[in-house]
């Protein structure tokens, strides 16, 4: 009898993530509690599951991936990953057409609040419809919708796949993660925050796609790779790139872990050779452009180095898997929420 293994060893993204610079957002500790209190205001989840989403720590996301953001900005991103997380754990119970009725709800209130249902999902929503619109240009907000539209839609996709217990291909699961994870609705943020509204013919580029399909899969690829014992211990591992080359290609879970490792520096590579080869836009354009690929560089960076500052993911062995990667396949041991003043 082939004995389950006790471990797997993590690639060292860390190490293949060196060209990318890492910083903290100067507001972020004003921020993160202004945006726990206006989550808190509305009561949408129990003490226990209010306890689960504070181990999130978004707010800290938020400062590593949005450093360069003013205050205003920054609270407005830190109120729109709270609002994604919200979507995110409410649709992880829920059956397809119970997410599909979540989605409507974020939806509808996202296109035009005073067309939402009032409840708290919309209200919420509501919310961070009005600061955007404050300071959002036209052109970046019609893709922020469409981004949210993409989202909502593969997160319905994904719930059917669970309830079917199917598991994706390896490039169908890629085309999926890019939109479920909400990683281009966070990229959608990047305009607003900086105040620019790019051109469509810089998004149709094919080496400005390159750049920005190498980041966000880049930060896909590591939040799958360090959430997948998480998914494993909530029966939610079935979303994961993971599951998908264990379950498709065969692999046992390291050598799934060493795949994903590889893929990973696949796209590093992929993304600055992308970038050196980016033609111009002309003179005001460019000055935009290389604004933007800097605030998209901040993800992958940033998502590491949150992924290990949070207990979310590894609990309180997160600091032993940091120095070892060594992840143990058991429930992780949670450490108590600590509050913010």
């Amino acid at each position: 009898m082939i004995q389950s293994p006790s471990h797997f060893v993590l690639p060292d993204l860390f190490s293949l993530s060196s060209a990318f610079h890492n910083a903290t957002n100067p507001f972020w500790k004003r921020g993160a509690i202004e945006s726990r209190r206006w989550v808190d205001s509305y009561a949408i989840f129990a003490d226990r599951r209010r306890a689960f989403f504070l181990q999130v720590q978004s707010e800290l996301l938020c400062s590593r991936c949005y450093p360069y953001a003013g205050y205003e900005e920054f609270r407005t991103c830190c109120d729109l990953i709270n609002l994604l997380f919200v979507v995110d754990e409410l649709s992880d119970e829920q059956c397809h057409g119970g997410v599909r009725h979540t989605g409507d709800i974020f939806l509808q209130a996202m296109r035009d609040p005073t067309c939402s249902d009032g409840s708290k999902l919309a209200r919420m929503t509501a919310d961070v419809h009005a600061r955007l619109m404050m300071t959002i240009k036209p052109n970046a907000f019609r893709r922020f919708l469409a981004h949210c539209d993409a989202y909502i839609n593969s997160v319905i996709q994904e719930a059917r796949l669970r309830d079917r217990g199917e598991v994706l291909g390896f490039e169908d699961y890629v085309h999926l993660r890019r939109e479920n994870s909400a990683i281009r609705v966070c990229f959608g943020m990047i305009p607003y925050i900086l105040g620019i509204d790019l051109p469509e013919e810089v998004f149709e580029d094919g080496n400005f796609q390159k750049i920005y399909f190498s980041a966000a899969d880049m930060v896909c690829l590591s939040n799958d790779l360090y959430s997948y014992n998480m998914g494993l211990n909530r029966g939610l591992e079935g979303n994961n790139f993971v599951t998908v080359l264990m379950r498709t290609q065969n692999m046992d879970i390291q050598a799934a872990c060493d795949f994903v490792g590889g893929h990973y520096k696949q796209l590093m590579d992929e993304f600055l050779s992308a970038k050196k080869c980016l033609g111009s836009f002309g003179p005001e354009v460019d000055v935009d452009v290389k604004r933007y690929i800097s605030a998209c560089q901040h993800w992958p960076a940033g998502n590491l180095v949150w992924s290990f500052e949070t207990p979310r993911y590894f609990g309180a062995l997160r600091h032993q898997i940091l120095r070892t990667r060594i992840v143990p396949l058991k429930p992780l041991e949670r450490e108590p929420i600590k509050e913010e003043d």
